[in-house]
């Protein structure tokens, strides 16, 4: 089994420590999560990232503030995976649009643009804005980047489009991105503009998802065409 992964964030490690010492705090949220919900133990091992390629491999050595005090065994460095899977997700209600990003990063894919499409529902502005923006990229350590327009195979997700996602001959480099319309579905403006600027209409399958759901989904088609997943 591989060792839970954990995001080191700079700011809450304790004193001048990062991922170059041999020593590791790891608090804040995600040494509060170590600590309390998985329930490290000394001896047992646990990778931490700074979401940028640096994985650091540790055993954990004890308690400390909250956290876990882990020793640095190795380090390496993990290329950035190609092809590359981007989501662009039309903001869900409530607590979906958390959710969305935490099955996305768990399947694996390594962007995710946050997009206030014409019918969703929620609008971010504002405090409460800022509030789920901090939200989603707490979820979602990677890089978000608005790529479209440099695509190596942009897709649109439309229910009635004649080309299913899993038949789909994508590039063997590049980057892969999805569209996830909202609930509503995407306005007949916004799906012309994805075609205009190259991407492809395509459909899932003879189901109905949530849009907190189909990003996954797609993802996993994704994942699996590309090779990824083998």
């Amino acid at each position: 089994m591989q060792p839970p992964v954990f995001l080191a964030d700079r700011e809450a490690l304790s004193c001048d420590e990062a991922l170059s010492s041999d020593v590791v705090v790891l608090s804040g949220a995600e040494g509060r999560h170590a600590a309390t919900v998985r329930r490290l133990r000394p001896g047992e091992r646990a990778d931490v990232t700074d979401g940028a390629g640096l994985v650091a491999e540790c055993v954990v050595a004890g308690s400390a503030d909250g956290g876990l005090r882990l020793t640095v065994l190795a380090r390496r460095e993990v290329p950035f995976p190609d092809p590359a899977i981007t989501v662009v997700q039309a903001i869900p209600k409530g607590d979906r649009g958390e959710l969305a990003v935490e099955e996305m990063t768990e399947v694996g894919v390594d962007r995710i643009v946050p997009w206030a499409a014409a019918r969703s529902v929620p609008v971010w502005q504002g405090a409460r804005g800022q509030r789920s923006l901090a939200r989603w990229r707490l979820t979602a350590p990677a890089r978000v980047a608005q790529l479209i327009g440099k695509a190596a195979c942009a897709i649109v997700l439309e229910p009635a489009a004649a080309t299913a996602l899993g038949r789909l001959s994508l590039p063997e480099s590049g980057d892969l991105l999805v569209v996830v319309g909202p609930e509503g579905g995407i306005t007949s403006e916004e799906g012309e503009a994805f075609r205009a600027a190259g991407a492809i209409a395509c459909r899932l399958g003879p189901t109905v998802l949530r849009t907190s759901t189909a990003g996954t989904v797609a993802a996993a088609i994704l994942l699996t065409s590309s090779g990824r997943w083998s």
